[in-house]
């Protein structure tokens, strides 16, 4: 394969960055009364999802359920112990506190993503069934039960969306 598996790796990231950027330009153009707009960001999106999938998969990134659960847990737990701790102190230095903050809602959220992924591997088969809900301000994650306010940036409820 020689060069493929670099070059799979590198659309796999440019096609999840894709999307991201999509979803969040469809968001800024619902929001600014450009319905039609917002719609084609989206439809762009989902497809770049389906060719970062398609990448993700040639490159033998998607394997069972358990191991992918394993992966997950220690990507999130590298992200929350070492990455974030690290980005946090450097926001810090610079006096960015917009990136301070950004790093900091990230971090809180990825240690309940790891405790999420640990639990499903634990239990597997035998999970109950959970509601989980997501700030669309901050993107912290709760489990069957939501705040009156999110308790990294303080937005009300109604901001705390059910994910299902």
């Amino acid at each position: 394969m020689g060069n493929s598996i670099g070059n799979l790796k590198d659309a796999f990231a440019g096609e999840s960055q894709a999307n991201r950027r999509y979803l969040a330009y469809a968001r800024k153009a619902d929001e600014e009364g450009y319905p039609q707009v917002a719609k084609r960001f989206r439809v762009a999106a989902e497809s770049e999802t389906v060719h970062a999938i398609n990448h993700l998969k040639t490159m033998g990134g998607v394997k069972s359920t358990a191991e992918n659960l394993e992966g997950s847990i220690g990507g999130e737990n590298y992200e929350h112990a070492t990455m974030y701790p690290e980005f946090i102190a450097q926001a810090e230095k610079e006096g960015d506190d917009d990136a301070r903050f950004s790093f900091h809602a990230a971090n809180e959220a990825e240690k309940f993503h790891e405790k999420m992924f640990a639990e499903a591997l634990g239990a597997m088969g035998d999970l109950s069934e959970s509601r989980f809900y997501v700030c669309q301000v901050c993107g912290m994650t709760y489990e069957n039960d939501v705040p009156d306010h999110c308790v990294v940036c303080t937005s009300p409820k109604e901001k705390i969306l059910e994910i299902a």
